[in-house]
Order: C-alpha cells, then sequence, then structure tokens
C-alpha cells in the first residue's frame, strides 16, 4: 500500500511538473514568435503549480528535505535530544493536521459559492482541494515517522525516551 502510494506521488509530482515546464515553454513560444497566446494555459500552469506544491509537501516529509533548524538539536544529545525530536513531530503534526482542517473549510466554503476559475470555468474548489489533499498527505507521513521514531526508541535502535 505504501509503496503504491509512494509511486502515484511520484508520476503525479513528475508528470505535473514536466506537462508544465512543456506548458510554460510553449506559452512562450506563442507568445514572443507568433504573437498569440494560449488564453487558458496560465490558469492550469497556476493550478497545477498549486498542486504539485501541496503534493510535493508530502513526498518532502518522506525524504527529510523540510527545513529545519537543528541549533539547538545538534547540542543535545540521548533524552534531551529525543524529547525534542519528538516534541518538533507532534507540533508539526498538529500543524498539519490544522492546515488540513483549514483546507477543508475553504474548500467547502469555496464550493458553496460556485466560484468557477476566470479562463476554463473551472470549479475552483478543486484548485483550493489541493490543500486540504496535500496536508492530509502530509499528516499521513508525519504519523509514519512518529511511529518509526517510536518503534526505534523502543526498539533500542534509536535515542532512549
Amino acid at each position: 500500500m505504501l509503496k503504491k502510494l509512494n509511486l502515484i506521488e511520484e508520476y503525479f509530482l513528475l508528470g505535473t511538473l514536466a506537462f508544465n515546464v512543456v506548458l510554460v515553454f510553449v506559452q512562450v513560444i506563442m507568445r514572443y514568435v507568433f504573437h498569440h497566446s494560449l488564453f487558458w494555459s496560465e490558469e492550469v500552469a497556476r493550478f497545477l503549480f498549486l498542486w504539485f506544491s501541496w503534493i510535493g509537501t508530502s513526498f518532502a516529509v518522506r525524504e527529510g528535505a523540510h527545513v529545519k533548524v537543528t541549533v539547538l538539536l545538534d547540542r543535545l544529545e540521548g533524552k534531551a535530544k529525543s524529547i525534542l525530536e519528538l516534541s518538533s513531530l507532534f507540533i508539526w503534526i498538529a500543524f498539519s493536521i490544522f492546515l488540513a482542517f483549514q483546507g477543508w473549510k475553504m474548500t467547502m466554503f469555496v464550493a458553496s459559492m460556485q466560484q468557477t476559475s476566470p479562463a476554463l470555468y473551472i470549479p475552483m474548489y478543486l484548485v483550493y482541494a489541493s490543500v486540504p489533499v496535500g496536508s492530509m498527505l502530509m499528516t499521513a507521513r508525519l504519523l509514519l515517522e512518529l511511529k518509526n521514531f517510536l518503534s526505534n526508541a523502543l526498539s533500542g535502535r534509536g535515542e532512549a525516551l
């Protein structure tokens, strides 16, 4: 199950990035060579970039690629270091749950307003849905990180709590 999620996430990110690069390149050529632009391309590129960014938060958790300030963490050892790591993980999980909840509320509000995009008339709730979807995926990854951290700590492979 987790391998399928990883694969779907990777293909989605690779596909949206590749499509966006091609789309923006074609738009630039159309505008500067043919003096005509595609009315829909900027909107699609913007919306895909939002989805790419929010799904990318989950991928970044998996890869350990989120920015982290480790000045204090680097100076600690043993139990104190583990407690700080665990505390920051709990705060991060709480924040991602908050983000998912608020993103869901905003998505439902936009859906109730029946707002559509200006060029393609895409329902805007599909765009706003990137926030709760990405946040829920990030929360799932963080909970997996928590499980791994605790199992390593309890089995003696990690720092003792």
